[in-house]
């Protein structure tokens, strides 16, 4: 998603490091699940309540593209929304709002299902590589639709939609849940092979159940839809968000803090959990939350990125920054993404001693970071500059977090509230003069 800053205040955050982050932070609602709940939610014309939607640009963004092709948004609070898609007046989504998040074809195969036609402006999202639609586009024609892209927009149409059974060449999240909302509403039954098994595929799985739909699988590598004619409302709570919480717990291990981490689902942590108490850290499981203290400086580990339940691909920027300070040499290997290091040379600036060979990164602790001027690149990495700013000697300024804010409620204000000495600032005024409070 390119950063127009003409049309914006340019925000950024001035951090003093140094101070251990110590207390509780509570986890929102997982915007990955949220994005493609609120696109399922178009698919019945009987009003749907969404609670524990987290309050995020790109969740904002899409209920913004939602309102303008008809759907009657009414925030009941600020994690609470309900949805009412009974007078949809377009199927040509094409807002310069849709464009920005890479989540707008969840919008596609919504109106596919529902209504056998829909046009959508080709998603934006961060730069972090290439994330082709190929296996969308397959799995829609294998339920029977047209698929074309032309002036920008790609479009679906099918006279009906059929069951079929599809293998995906890749595992993607994407494809998983475009195919899946598409076919809950096809003519007799699909599968779905070599499918994501991801929480937030199980929860929009979930949410489409509770619907009506019929989802077998979800969680799995393999799940079995049987098309309904129509799906109903419903209130559903979205699941919180695992990557905010894996955000948090490498917080406490660069700054060698002690935080309790609450309302997450110590299970879908479990990757994370383990990479970190092999670098040294301890951690202690309860029921809806997760204590992680980090009493030493922090060991090396080899780690790669892999599809869930393997380490993922959106904590990678945040296991790297944490490295940066431990002893001995690591390495991370990206698998999912090819452009996924390019926040490395902010880490450089700050003293880390990183060297990416292909699709591996070579980190060399080093004893500290210093601060620097930097800049998020996208939002991943955006936080893990952030996390390696708070550990860093001195003070550090984190450009372009609008990037940040696409996937982080109140971010600042969170580590603030674990001892964190940030200031969110409009860089137009004099940031440097910030004055930090430590609440």
């Amino acid at each position: 998603m390119p950063v127009n800053k003409g049309d914006h205040k340019v925000e950024q955050y001035i951090i003093s490091g140094g101070s251990p982050l110590v207390g509780e932070v509570e986890i929102c609602g997982a915007k990955n699940a949220a994005l493609g709940i609120l696109a399922a939610s178009l698919m019945t014309d009987e009003p749907v309540i969404i609670e524990n939607l987290p309050d995020v640009s790109d969740t904002n963004v899409l209920l913004q593209a939602m309102e303008s092709i008809g759907v009657v948004v009414d925030r009941l609070s600020r994690h609470t929304v309900k949805i009412s898609a009974g007078a949809v007046n377009s199927l040509i989504v094409e807002s310069a709002y849709i464009k920005k998040i890479r989540a707008s074809y969840y919008i596609l195969g919504a109106l596919l299902g529902k209504y056998r036609k829909a046009s959508v402006a080709l998603p934006g999202g961060c730069n972090i590589g290439s994330r082709p639609i190929d296996q969308h586009m397959k799995g829609f024609k294998a339920l029977g639709a047209s698929v074309r892209i032309s002036h920008g927009l790609i479009s679906t149409e099918a006279d009906r939609l059929v069951g079929s059974h599809i293998y995906l060449d890749v595992v993607t999240v994407g494809a998983t849940i475009n195919i899946m909302l598409a076919a809950s509403l096809a003519e007799g039954k699909t599968i779905i092979e070599n499918a994501a098994k991801e929480p937030h595929v199980v929860d929009v799985a979930n949410f489409l159940n509770s619907m009506g739909a019929s989802i077998k699988g979800a969680g799995t590598d393999i799940i079995r839809i049987k098309g309904v004619e129509k799906l109903h409302g419903t209130t559903y709570s979205i699941i919180p968000d695992q990557i905010e919480a894996g955000t948090f717990m490498f917080a406490a291990a660069i700054t060698r803090g002690d935080i309790m981490i609450k309302n997450v689902i110590p299970k879908h942590l479990e990757s994370i959990s383990a990479k970190l108490i092999e670098m040294g850290c301890e951690i202690e499981e309860f029921d809806d939350q997760l204590r992680i203290v980090a009493a030493k400086r922090l060991m090396k580990t080899h780690v790669k990125t892999l599809p869930y339940p393997g380490f993922p691909t959106d904590m990678q920027p945040q296991i790297v920054a944490a490295l940066a300070t431990s002893e001995g040499t690591s390495v991370v290997t990206e698998s999912i993404f090819e452009n996924r290091f390019r926040y490395v040379d902010e880490l450089i600036k700050m003293g880390a001693l990183i060297k990416v060979e292909g699709n591996s990164a070579i980190i060399e602790g080093v004893n500290r970071l210093t601060g620097a001027l930097i800049q998020a690149p996208d939002l991943r990495a955006g936080a893990a500059l952030v996390l390696a700013a708070l550990a860093a000697e001195g003070e550090s300024v984190v450009d372009d977090i609008i990037y940040i804010e696409r996937g982080y409620e109140d971010f600042h204000i969170k580590l603030r509230s674990l001892g964190a000495c940030i200031e969110k600032t409009d860089s137009n005024k004099d940031a440097r003069r910030a004055v930090f409070k430590v609440s």
